[in-house]
């Protein structure tokens, strides 16, 4: 593929995308990210902020050591101490690079750094060239460049590409611009900026009103050359440009923008369900490419077409992103090996212990229902396969609930052994439930959001429960599935807890650091 045909993708999802409030992902789940990235074929992975908290930089020094295959990207202010960070979290890296920011539209300018135009380029300047201390490869991002002066961002660019920066990212940081002036924004920056050619030209847009896919390949299209995304387009606020919208867009009008990405576009799904998992943020049905909705067909016309020619009403084929779409699979006399053939084609290898869990829960659900379909499997999985599962187990419970009764709850949980069990009232079933379950555990939580969803259609369908639960300032992400909707709000309330608990052991604090707001 030449060059000039090849658009890189740089994921931020560790990075933007779990800025996203209430995304946070342990070091476990980001490796697990990091390594879906790679499969997926992204160009570069930009693995976190280092300066900010001891867990920060692990997790950016692990993503550097495991992934060989991308780019390993670090972000730093234009701070000597944050590209020290960064250089530190990155050694070990085979393709290591340092991204450096630093705001240059004038609302920044005077009101938050309170710099001088001249400063500014001196300090942009230095910062590049501190980074390339420890790497050859340097990004760098004039924050809010979308609103920045023309000139005045030529004249950066200028001097930041002549200090060694090889892609200089240009920031809608504010989703402010729309498509025909964003790229415009780049065609010009090419056209006045002398050295532009020895650097590759980044678009990084967020979604505020909506736009963050349209300008970025508005960007393309006037020759940008990388694109930086997140996975469902997750992020800060309105989140960011979509990973697998732009990139089906830029597969399917391959003869309207003429390049190319090196995306493998058949994992796309696998890691939109992996960072739905770990994030609890959900994939809203109608969402494009990866929403439950994308390739089914409701309208009779529309059903006619697409059994007569599939091309009729769908511009990419299912199998192209790795959609299952709900197909029956298995059955109550299928076996483990059947089991397993499925789940590797769902993309999900398990050992033989998480196998035998998971046989045992799939045989289970074969009971209660007739039909057992992919995403029951996918439910089954990530509520039996979890990190954390040997402090609390649940041992069972009794419900006693009706109109103009208070709810009464009796809950057994099983520790090291030994089974505790508690009873308790509440608003309703399930709260009550969690109050049992503080209790046995001693962990007061706060329930800050909570949401169920039916996996597949049908009255027996599983129920799958997400929590998001604050411990003391501790907030962490339960998930849950059963048949059972007050079983499935337990499960994930219990996973929440184990969470809690596992972190109490490795938890990090937050410096005390103004971030700004980061392109």
């Amino acid at each position: 593929m030449a060059k000039e045909n090849k658009v890189l993708i740089f994921d931020t999802t560790l990075r933007d995308g779990e800025q996203a409030p209430g995304a946070s992902m342990n070091q476990r789940e980001k490796m697990e990210v990091a390594q879906a990235l790679e499969r997926l074929g992204v160009d570069i992975i930009e693995a976190g902020f280092p300066v900010v908290s001891k867990g920060d930089f692990e997790s950016v020094q692990m993503v550097a050591h495991k992934i060989k295959n991308c780019s390993v990207g670090a972000l730093a202010r234009s701070i000597t101490k944050d590209i020290d960070a960064a250089g530190e979290a990155l050694k070990g890296a085979k393709r290591p690079r340092i991204h450096v920011f630093l705001a240059t539209s004038k609302i920044h300018m005077e009101h938050k750094l309170r710099k001088s135009p001249d400063e500014i380029v001196q300090i942009a300047v230095d910062s590049v060239k501190h980074a390339r201390k420890y790497v050859d490869d340097v990004e760098f991002s004039p924050e809010d460049a979308s609103r920045s002066e023309k000139t005045f961002l030529y004249r950066v660019l200028e001097a930041v590409i002549k200090a060694g920066a090889s892609t200089v990212n240009i920031p809608d940081t504010v989703g402010y611009a729309v498509p025909e002036q964003y790229g415009k924004l780049i065609l010009d920056i090419r056209n006045n900026v002398s050295n532009i050619s020895k650097a590759v030209i980044s678009a990084h847009c967020h979604d505020d009103l909506g736009m963050s896919v349209a300008n970025s390949l508005a960007a393309v299209k006037n020759g940008a050359r990388q694109i930086e995304c997140t996975i469902n387009g997750i992020g800060e606020r309105a989140g960011n440009c979509s990973l697998e919208e732009v990139v089906m867009a830029l597969r399917t009008r391959q003869d309207y923008f003429g390049v190319l990405t090196g995306i493998n576009s058949s994992e796309i799904c696998r890691a939109s369900r992996l960072v739905s998992k770990y994030t609890g943020f959900a994939v809203p049905p109608n969402k494009a490419i990866v929403g439950g909705n994308a390739f089914r067909h409701e309208s009779g016309i529309h059903q006619d077409g697409v059994l007569k020619e599939p091309t009729t009403y769908e511009i990419m084929r299912p199998e192209d992103v790795g959609f299952t779409g709900i197909g029956l699979v298995l059955g109550k006399h299928s076996g483990r090996a059947a089991l397993k053939d499925r789940l590797k084609k769902l993309g999900i290898d398990l050992g033989d212990k998480e196998l035998l869990r998971a046989f045992d829960r799939f045989k289970d659900l074969c009971d209660k229902k007739k039909e057992v379909f992919d995403e029951d499997l996918i439910a089954i999985v990530d509520d039996e396969v979890q990190e954390v599962r040997d402090i609390w187990t649940m041992d069972g419970f009794v419900v006693t609930s009706g109109t103009g009764i208070k709810p009464k709850v009796e809950v057994r949980l099983k520790s090291s052994g030994k089974i505790q069990k508690k009873a308790a009232t509440g608003d309703g079933p399930i709260d009550a439930c969690y109050l049992a379950i503080d209790e046995i555990t001693g962990m007061k939580g706060k329930l800050l959001n909570y949401g169920i969803q039916s996996v597949t259609q049908g009255k027996d369908a599983l129920g799958e429960v997400r929590v998001r639960v604050n411990f003391d300032g501790e907030k962490v992400m339960g998930i849950g599935a059963s048949t059972d909707v007050i079983e499935a709000s337990v499960k994930a309330y219990l996973n929440a807890v184990n969470k809690a608990c596992f972190s109490k052991k490795t938890k990090t604090k937050v410096k005390d650091i103004d971030f700004g707001l980061q392109p």
